[in-house]
């Protein structure tokens, strides 16, 4: 069922998709007026997560570090995977953000099986490939579509369809970019339905968005390639999105309208998503932190002024007699009676 509702899901937007854009009175409906609200969800639901974001307080020095860390001047420090500055955190960030570097670093842990079983450390750059791959040739195609919003066309963008082409096969040309974009996200989907482990944690909400992207991609090639779709329209549809000047579609083939449900939806789906991960990366503090907790004291900002500490030894001191009767461990034991007696009478 985690699977089959996402497949029905996304069957059931290519049908709506469809059936409204076979008729002249609905294509205004979702060529136009859906995409338009979708985008301003977009925006509006970025810069609602990216301001909760910068609004929370991080209470503690949490990046994630596995290098030595500063030390020792004789002792060689690992400026990447432990950064104590700012400028380590940039390069590091910017290699975990281009080059996904902490999921090339990845590893397997296997039992190799024999005489001795033994456990077996190995890469594992599967997922990092497929990964790379996904979100280039994403970046790429999105790129691609800026032909379509802008008059005249960035400059730029030629090149780029040139280089993406370059390899000249059928007619229209057959883009590279959309056939390793296909092939990594389904890569990525079979990984999750193939790997044990992978299929245990995975939720409906995983699977979702990878048939959903899928199916923008199959639709926006059987459009390039298959059915014959008018660019001019729309063409001139994108541009009265772009400048306000909304205007019926005209006489578009359906496929057209498919593809449109599906990216407004994915605009839709995607700030209350898993897919802000594109965004949160710049917030994650396991990441954005230099790990100076030992060269600079690193202030609590949830700490009230008004609230003086209060340290184990004196909350065990409050509430000794009552962690002893709920029998969890305490460091000093309570005083014996005869003790206590001796006490008051001393005290007396």
């Amino acid at each position: 069922m985690k699977v089959l509702r996402p497949i029905i899901a996304v069957i059931a937007l290519i049908v709506a998709g469809g059936v409204l854009g076979m008729s002249q009175g609905t294509q205004m409906l979702v060529g136009v007026i859906l995409p338009s609200i979708a985008f301003l969800v977009l925006i509006v639901g970025i810069i609602r997560k990216v301001i909760d974001w910068s609004k929370s307080p991080v209470p503690f020095k949490i990046p994630t570090t596995c290098g030595q860390a500063k030390s020792l001047s004789f002792i060689k420090e690992d400026r990447f995977d432990c950064p104590t500055s700012k400028s380590d955190v940039i390069v590091r960030m910017f290699l975990e953000i281009f080059l996904f570097r902490s999921l090339f670093r990845n590893t397997s842990a296997d039992v190799k099986s024999g005489d001795l079983p033994k456990l077996h450390y190995g890469p594992s750059l599967w997922l990092w490939l497929f990964g790379i791959l996904f979100h280039y040739t994403f970046l790429t195609i999105v790129f691609r579509h800026l032909r379509l919003f802008t008059e005249p066309v960035l400059p730029g963008l030629a090149l780029l369809e040139y280089l993406d082409g370059f390899v000249q096969i059928g007619a229209p040309v057959l883009y590279q970019s959309d056939l390793i974009f296909m092939g990594a996200i389904t890569a990525l989907f079979i990984r999750r339905l193939i790997m044990p482990q992978v299929r245990y944690i995975s939720l409906g909400t995983d699977y979702f968005p990878l048939l959903l992207i899928f199916a923008i991609g199959a639709t926006g090639m059987l459009m390039r390639h298959y059915f014959r779709v008018d660019i001019t329209a729309i063409k001139q549809l994108t541009m009265g999105l772009v400048t306000l000047n909304w205007a019926n579609p005209g006489n578009i083939h359906p496929v057209f309208f498919m593809h449109v449900t599906l990216v407004s939806t994915l605009m839709i789906y995607f700030p209350f998503s898993k897919l802000m991960h594109a965004v949160g990366i710049f917030f994650s503090p396991t990441r954005n932190m230099a790990n100076d907790s030992r060269a600079k004291r690193h202030i609590n900002p949830w700490n009230d002024p008004n609230i003086k500490p209060h340290s184990y030894a004196a909350y065990e001191d409050e509430f000794r007699q009552f962690m002893v009767d709920a029998e969890i461990p305490v460091d000093k034991e309570l005083p014996s009676a005869s003790a206590a007696e001796t006490t008051e009478e001393v005290t007396a």
